[in-house]
């Protein structure tokens, strides 16, 4: 009976975390991505964040967590969470970047990782949007409420940026557009 009542907790368990895998966002490496991108042409989001940053925390409990969000970026993206202070080396379009700067246990800022540097982020949390060959089409800075990343979201996947010329067209674009995410 007791090996039964194990087994059957067990069972639970690995049920829950198979159900709960589908419930939310499946984060990869850059490298990953490349991997990917040569079987399967996606767009891609690249979170990046750091380990101090209240707003890059709040978009991780209040925006990533959203079910909407999770299907549409899980539906239409390759989705990349890069911590700007890492000190993980990073291997992007055959060039390895590091963090010299980083000190191991130092608490708050770690110094920027070349990466960051290099796809010109200086606030945080920034989403770099990408196209199909890893090519940025655009950062966007700061926190983003399920409603607003989802015009984003639907501007890139969708090729909409593509259209949109000017400052005046896109604030068309955004004052027309009618967010479902909640």
């Amino acid at each position: 009976m007791k090996h039964l009542f194990s087994l059957l907790i067990i069972t639970i368990s690995l049920s829950a975390g198979v159900f709960a895998q589908g419930e939310e966002i499946n984060w990869l490496t850059v490298e990953e991505v490349e991997v990917l991108q040569k079987k399967e042409p996606r767009k891609v989001l690249m979170d990046v964040y750091t380990t101090w940053c209240g707003p890059c925390k709040m978009m991780m409990k209040n925006t990533f967590t959203n079910k909407n969000v999770i299907d549409y970026v899980n539906a239409n993206f390759y989705a990349v969470k890069f911590d700007a202070e890492s000190s993980k080396d990073v291997n992007f379009k055959g060039n390895t970047y590091t963090n010299p700067s980083f000190v191991p246990g130092k608490q708050g800022r770690k110094g920027q990782h070349q990466f960051a540097q290099a796809l010109g982020v200086n606030s945080y949390p920034t989403i770099i949007y990408m196209d199909e060959e890893m090519n940025v089409i655009a950062p966007i800075k700061g926190y983003q409420t399920p409603e607003k990343i989802e015009l984003y979201l639907k501007l890139f996947a969708e090729n909409i940026y593509l259209e949109v010329k000017s400052q005046e067209e896109f604030q068309k674009f955004q004052s027309n557009f009618k967010p479902t995410f909640h």
